[in-house]
């Protein structure tokens, strides 16, 4: 009997174990597939947490943009409806010089013409000043007289200097304000060309630009504005020198690569100091193809500023050109730079050798005493010299 009951409790004990075992096996199983899907729920809302935030911040992002976009918009608007952007006035006459323009835009821009012949403003007759300058302009006072009590509608004045370099002129100067978006320039190479091209350019976006000088920090008027304005504006010709130079200095610099669209026979020379009339100067900057042969081989020691304009005209345009410049320079010194004037050189009988030394020049269909409109070079000791002879010589 001891033996049967030790036996049943010993299956019996057995059986528990097995149900103990059983139960814990389960246990366990559902443990381990409770901690699964905590893990896989928890992985999806992080990753759910994540887009969502994405989501509300591009919304919001894009939201910013949109309300910068209208307030921009009606900003603009605001200010057009205050200026009225798209005016016949603003459009003929930009009143900053200041844009973004780049120099392909700014030159496809500048070389518009109407077709219409007939203005829809009363036009009158503008001379464009331009000064082709590195920095500072000592002349600027000898300028300021000249201007002082003239017609702004007669003249307007542009400024291209090194980049970086800001005028420093008063707001009631006639200078302020009036520097261009410039490029670095160095002295020899294409890119004088190039920075003529860019005034003519910034110039030809006011309509009533008829006539443009180029002139440097070291030019004068030896004029007063009325003689210089009657006289540019009445001439039927630009004022463009172009001549043939048979040396090594001329000829020399012309490269056959340029063939054959220029040959030896158009190649000219003459002063990078200029004056044109509108109709030359659209063409000038209008022009690509004769421009990229100059970039392309005239280089190294060619001085493009010295042939470009001078071949270009002869080459199409030679019945408009007078061919002459309205600037003295004197070369008898010598060397690849003319003879610089100081204080020293300033007498009167000095200025009016240069206004008038019985030397007969074309204009229109006569003769005139009257050569040149303005000088160079002087240096800056020369200012309060010529400012004490303006009234006496040069009659302003």
């Amino acid at each position: 009997m001891a033996r049967s009951r030790e036996k049943e409790d010993l299956e019996s004990w057995s059986n528990s174990s097995v149900s103990i075992t059983k139960d814990s096996s389960l246990s366990l199983l559902k443990l381990i597939t409770i901690l699964i899907i905590f893990v896989v729920g928890v992985v999806i809302g992080l990753s759910s947490s994540s887009h969502i935030d994405r989501y509300f911040t591009l919304q919001t992002e894009q939201f910013s943009l949109n309300n910068h976009a209208i307030d921009t918009a009606q900003q603009i608007v605001v200010n057009c409806e205050r200026e009225d952007c798209l005016s016949m006035k603003n459009f003929i006459r930009p009143r900053n010089l200041s844009h973004s323009m780049t120099d392909d835009e700014l030159f496809w821009r500048a070389s518009l013409v109407p077709q219409k012949e007939e203005f829809p403003f009363s036009r009158v007759p503008r001379v464009a000043f331009m000064f082709l300058t590195r920095g500072p302009l000592p002349m600027l006072p000898l300028w300021e007289r000249f201007f002082k009590g003239q017609n702004k509608a007669k003249y307007s004045i542009y400024v291209h200097a090194l980049p970086g370099f800001e005028l420093n002129v008063t707001s009631t100067s006639v200078f302020y304000r009036r520097q261009i978006p410039s490029q670095h320039v160095e002295w020899g190479s294409v890119s004088l060309v190039v920075a003529e091209k860019r005034l003519l350019a910034n110039a030809l976006l006011d309509f009533s630009n008829e006539r443009f000088v180029l002139l440097s920090e070291s030019c004068i008027p030896i004029y007063n504005f009325p003689t210089v304005y009657k006289y540019l504006t009445g001439s039927t010709h630009s004022f463009v020198e172009s001549y043939d130079d048979p040396s090594r200095y001329g000829r020399g610099r012309y490269s056959r690569h340029m063939l054959p669209d220029i040959r030896l026979a158009d190649w000219r020379k003459g002063s990078q100091w200029f004056e044109l009339n509108r109709a030359l100067a659209v063409q000038i900057v209008a022009d690509t193809k004769y421009y990229t042969l100059f970039k392309k081989y005239c280089r190294p020691s060619c001085y493009p500023d010295e042939h470009f304009i001078p071949t270009y005209l002869r080459m199409f345009f030679a019945s408009l050109n007078a061919n002459r410049t309205v600037t003295y320079v004197d070369w008898s010194v010598g060397g690849p730079h003319p003879a610089t004037f100081t204080a020293g050189n300033i007498t009167e009988s000095f200025m009016q050798s240069i206004r008038k030394n019985g030397t007969l020049c074309s204009y229109n269909s006569g003769n005139t005493l009257i050569c040149y409109l303005f000088a160079r070079k002087f240096d800056p000791s020369a200012l309060q010299p010529l400012l004490n002879l303006t009234s006496k010589v040069m009659g302003f």
